[in-house]
């Protein structure tokens, strides 16, 4: 099935107030989402007339920042223009880097604490903890495009001779599913690596390698 994927921008001019820009560091780097990536241009040029030095990153999304690492040796701080925490919290947990966030419709500047981090870090260890003494293991395989591992899965499968391993098949994951199969120890999970912030207890291939 074809799927077609329609830009929404947001329509207002992103305007930072002196206040605003003072609280930034020297070098900011940019990131946003689709619906706001319009706007980073605009932004550039007020923090430049500001005396600030901004590098465009790009758009980011909930399991890429690929485009913040590219720049994150440039820059003192990320600056993410958006609404919400999903994305800036993922964008913290991956570079270790100061994040910023302006919400475009409020014009409000927050910034996440360290203690976000530091707690997102220690679940981690705590889940690769428990993966290691598990005895069964169920591996999360969904069949969506672009996010499907099966042969990954099957690879990790095979490596993990010394544990009982069980592959769970899906489209749609629904983690409150997982409560059903009680025998499994610990859960590895091969799609959307944001997940496993909704259930403890769960790792990420990548984690494992």
């Amino acid at each position: 099935m074809k799927t077609v994927f329609i830009e929404a921008k947001h329509k207002g001019i992103v305007k930072l107030t002196s206040s605003i820009i003072s609280k930034l560091p020297k070098k900011v780097g940019l990131v946003s989402t689709i619906q706001f990536l319009h706007n980073l241009p605009s932004i550039k040029r007020q923090l430049t007339k500001e005396y600030k030095t901004a590098i465009i990153g790009g758009q980011i999304i909930g399991c890429n920042f690929s485009k913040a690492a590219k720049i994150k040796n440039k820059v003192d701080c990320f600056l993410f223009i958006g609404t919400g925490e999903f994305h800036p919290l993922g964008l913290a947990f991956d570079i270790n880097k100061p994040i910023f966030i302006l919400n475009p419709i409020s014009l409000t500047l927050t910034k996440i604490s360290k203690d976000e981090v530091e707690a997102y870090k220690k679940r981690r260890k705590g889940a690769y903890l428990k993966f290691l003494t598990a005895k069964n293991i169920g591996i999360l395989v969904t069949t969506k495009q672009g996010q499907s591992q099966l042969n990954n899965a099957i690879a990790l499968k095979n490596k993990l001779k010394d544990k009982s391993v069980y592959l769970f098949l899906t489209d749609t994951l629904d983690i409150n599913q997982l409560e059903n199969f009680p025998f499994i120890d610990a859960w590895v999970n091969t799609a959307c690596p944001r997940i496993i912030e909704d259930k403890v207890g769960i790792i990420n291939l990548e984690e494992i390698k």
